[in-house]
């Protein structure tokens, strides 16, 4: 939305008196503490309680929910009859006609010279098992930090349509941080309740090295003959595929050569795997960026980042049933063969591709069960190789500039989470309590006109609005309007110097280990026109739980960097001076990252 010129920027109103102490007013750096190096689980997260969660739980209708556990005995009383039901059809003549018919493998004109799976095969089949175990377990840690799923553009409790965790409870301050859940520790990685920023260091630096696999993976399969192998090229791979499922049911194996080519249902099975799913991941994954969601505005409408989860989710139970099947028919069907075609590229019955197999069977384990504790004793090299990993691609998304007009007022949430560890200092209450006349926002550092403003002069320049998504690192999200001042306007008052790279906001409030909170933001999002201080939510004064009376709004970023209760601007070089030299609270005590547009 454009700005309204309430009155010239340059045209102040005289300050009211300042209540503030000359040290506080010169710097907050004083203010801010170091996080620790290593990862204490007690105290861990301002020592945040375990908190169990629930069964997996999925909406039925309107109010009723039902339990996924559910599924275990009913799958398995629908598998018997299954089993029954195909024994009984193997034995109608026209069943076995049609097998006859269709048996389930189509074997390619070009088998004799094209049969085999070559060494490069079993290398990208290891990498593509090793990746996945970090991928799913810090998945799981990912969707732990916001137990739920919708299916709506906001994240409005009672309208999720799967949880692991309780109803949300009447409190109106409930936070999403106390709405996390635990994980085991060998399930989530790292295994700890809310570690979301060392969870999504996991997830999508290992999510970077899957996708190079994916594609050299890609690469080799089309310039060898190796795609016909999961490509259908004929429509009679569905009625083999059928063939093979009654063959399968009825426990009497399919006669079947995966040396040679792999039956119907195995051939779409990978096909889906690799051509559906694996892109999905990245497109879902994509969709929940809040950098490109602001930016490419038509895909965001249709792929809102509620969808892209409640879908991303979806890809992963694919993953992990796909696993689970093949795993239990790789060994059922022909251990030694089948192992030895994968890891051995041979095809015969020796013990060669147990072998192989089992000593990477021992590097996989070795690998599910250090991460946890690695993680906990080196959470900054976690920290510095994830951002190493994923670093380039966040850097090139959140320099797209977004614009205004994505979302209208219908589009603003009923719901908006609170989050974040509430001001409860001396100083805060004093000035709730004085509804906020002696609030001030300092503006200094590398400028050429330092400001003191307080909520009269700040609501006396140039009033800009905006309707935007709110993308929270946990996973939930909400649209809001929200109206202040632009952060051009600021910059345009206080002329930041040439040596000013960061501009860095300081809050009211403290961080869940104590000291005060603070984030640092690259100065050239500062002229972006959805950067803004927010004083009004809604066409109301912002509340206390949203960040009043002063909030910051960038939102090519994620919500942890909406820096609220702001007290103070600072214009540095560098931020390496600043608390544990991260770039923020978050990176210093928790291993964010400080750019964060994914």
């Amino acid at each position: 939305m454009p700005d309204r010129l309430d009155r010239p920027s340059d045209e102040l109103p005289a300050s009211a008196p300042s209540t503030a102490s000359p040290g506080a007013m010169q710097s907050y750096r004083y203010q801010l503490t170091v996080g620790e190096d290593v990862v204490d689980p007690t105290t861990w997260a301002g020592s945040v309680p375990v908190a169990h969660g629930i069964a997996p739980h999925v909406r039925i209708g309107r109010e009723k929910w039902f339990n996924l556990l559910w599924l275990l005995p009913i799958g398995f009383v629908g598998l018997l009859v299954a089993v029954a039901a195909a024994k009984g059809l193997r034995d109608m003549p026209s069943v076995q006609r049609f097998i006859a018919r269709y048996p389930g493998t189509i074997e390619p004109a070009s088998s004799l010279r094209d049969k085999g799976l070559p060494v490069w095969v079993g290398v990208q089949h290891f990498l593509n098992l090793f990746l996945m175990i970090f991928i799913i377990r810090s998945g799981l840690q990912i969707l732990s930090d916001h137990p739920r799923l919708y299916w709506t553009r906001h994240s409005t409790p009672g309208k999720d349509w799967f949880r692991i965790q309780k109803p949300v409870p009447d409190d109106p301050l409930w936070t999403a941080k106390q709405d996390s859940i635990s994980l085991p520790g060998q399930v989530g990685l790292p295994g700890i309740r809310h570690s979301i920023g060392l969870a999504r260091w996991w997830h999508l630096g290992t999510d970077t090295l899957w996708l190079l696999n994916g594609v050299a993976f890609y690469v080799l399969l089309f310039v060898t003959p190796q795609w016909r192998r999961i490509v259908p090229t004929s429509w009679a791979v569905f009625p083999n595929a059928l063939s093979v499922l009654i063959q399968y049911l009825s426990l009497h194996w399919p006669t079947e050569n995966g040396w040679v080519a792999y039956n119907g249902l195995q051939l779409i099975a990978y096909f889906i795997t690799v051509f559906v799913a694996a892109p999905l991941a990245l497109i879902t994954g994509l969709g929940m960026s809040p950098a490109l969601s602001t930016r490419f505005k038509r895909i965001s409408k249709l792929l809102s980042i509620q969808v892209a989860r409640s879908v991303h989710f979806f890809v992963l139970s694919w993953f992990v049933l796909f696993i689970v099947i093949h795993v239990t028919l790789v060994f059922t069907t022909g251990l030694l063969p089948n192992l030895n075609h994968i890891y051995a590229a041979r095809d015969n019955d020796s013990w060669i591709g147990f072998w192989i197999f089992a000593a990477s069977m021992v590097v996989v384990v070795v690998g599910w069960v250090a991460a946890t504790p690695f993680t906990l004793r080196h959470p900054r090299v976690i920290q510095r190789v994830g951002f190493a990993l994923i670093g380039p691609a966040q850097r090139l998304f959140e320099h797209l500039d977004s614009t205004p007009g994505e979302y209208s007022e219908k589009d603003i949430s009923p719901y908006f989470w609170h989050n974040g560890q509430y001001p409860d200092s001396d100083e805060y209450k004093a000035l709730l309590a004085g509804n906020f006349v002696d609030y001030r926002l300092r503006v200094s550092g590398l400028v050429d006109n330092p400001l003191e403003l307080d909520l009269g002069q700040l609501r006396a320049l140039p009033y800009h609005e905006q309707i935007t998504q709110h993308f929270c690192i946990q996973g939930w999200s909400g649209v809001a309007k929200w109206g202040g001042v632009s952060m051009q306007t600021i910059m345009d008052l206080v002329n930041p110097q040439a040596e000013a790279k960061w501009v860095v906001f300081y809050s009211l409030g403290d961080g869940a280990d104590k000291g005060v909170y603070y984030d640092a933001h690259p100065i050239e999002q500062m002229s972006y026109h959805l950067t803004m201080l927010a004083y009004d939510m809604n066409g109301e004064p912002l509340s206390f739980g949203h960040g009043a009376p002063l909030r910051l709004r960038n939102e090519t970023q994620l919500g942890f960097k909406q820096v609220k209760w702001v007290k103070g601007v600072e214009f540095v070089a560098e931020f390496s001076e600043l608390g544990g030299g991260y770039g923020g609270y978050n990176q210093d005590h928790e291993f964010f990252g400080y750019r964060q547009s994914i």
